[in-house]
């Protein structure tokens, strides 16, 4: 190719790239959705997101009072942290605001969900019957073409969304759909967050973590492919006390077992970054308390006005 033709096929090249993938940010403001909260279903968890505004030349915190709209969540931990029951409160609330949501079940099949989410509508004071009709499951855990197949996955994802308006998606668990192969974990988990961001979805997904890691991390299972994939990681952990300084920070005897909550980063707004006590009471419902600090310095927390 002489020079002359190299020059063309060059400029050909820069004006295909600069019709087909620059944007300004003017032009692409317009298509921004706007910031705010979604309701969580979790007492002590709304708050915990926020955003700024300027009021007399200075920014002020403002509570989102939830979930970022549109994000994509990651909520990790190991067995018996809460993750699931966080899930079930979101589905269930978001159900009894008239959204419908869709429930994408990797790890127990459809009919227990549906055990599972009743008992969650009971615990938060929701009538079952008035928001089952809201509530939509797939479930992988049972037909294994779900699990192995993305494309098929993917159609009946978008034919749910399109039939029923889904406007949430949780998916339990996430790691479920790369068993044993973790090698695809990035690969597989951005196929899940490009379909939840084209559906204009709020997502949670969940993913499980190995005994192996480090406990108030957001890695999982496939390492951090997840949590530097979504918009926001949510980590969830537990240890039993042992010790007669952790018998007196927490309160609690040794032998109990204490759970904890932290939001390990969000890219769509600002967020508590404290590590917080949370509860699971008896009756199956998740509570996020308050952050170590105030239990280690005696002080409460001040909330801003």
């Amino acid at each position: 190719m002489n020079n002359e033709a190299e020059m063309k096929y060059e400029g050909k090249i820069g004006e295909e790239v600069k019709e087909n993938f620059i944007i300004s940010l003017k032009d692409i403001e317009k298509k921004a959705p706007k910031l705010y909260g979604i309701k969580s279903g979790v007492e002590g968890l709304d708050d915990l997101f926020f955003t700024t505004k300027i009021i007399n030349g200075k920014p002020v915190k403002e509570s989102l009072k939830g979930y970022p709209a549109y994000s994509v969540i990651n909520l990790t931990g190991i067995s018996d942290t809460g993750k699931s029951l966080m899930v079930e409160q979101f589905v269930v609330t978001q159900a009894s605001l008239g959204n419908s949501v869709l429930f994408i079940t990797v790890e127990s099949p459809a009919p227990f969900i549906a055990v599972s989410l009743k008992e969650r509508a009971k615990a938060l004071g929701i009538d079952y019957e008035t928001i089952k009709d809201r509530i939509f499951l797939i479930d992988a855990a049972y037909n294994s073409e779900l699990r192995e197949s993305f494309l098929t996955l993917q159609k009946t994802v978008i034919e749910a969304i399109k039939e029923y308006g889904i406007k949430c998606t949780v998916v339990d668990s996430i790691t479920g759909f790369f068993e044993e192969k973790e090698m695809l974990a990035r690969g597989v988990v951005r196929k899940f967050f490009n379909l939840m961001k084209k559906w204009h979805q709020t997502a949670i997904f969940v993913s499980q973590k190995r005994s192996g890691h480090e406990e108030l991390s957001a890695e999982a299972a496939g390492g951090y492919a997840v949590s530097h994939i979504v918009d926001c990681s949510i980590v969830l952990t537990k240890f039993v006390i042992t010790k007669k300084y952790e018998e007196n920070i927490f309160k609690k005897p040794i032998g109990e077992l204490v759970r904890l909550f932290r939001i390990d980063g969000c890219r769509l707004c600002g967020h508590d970054t404290s590590t917080r006590i949370m509860e699971i009471t008896e009756t199956g419902l998740v509570k996020i308390g308050l952050p170590l600090f105030s239990l280690q310095t005696g002080k409460k927390e001040v909330e801003e006005k």
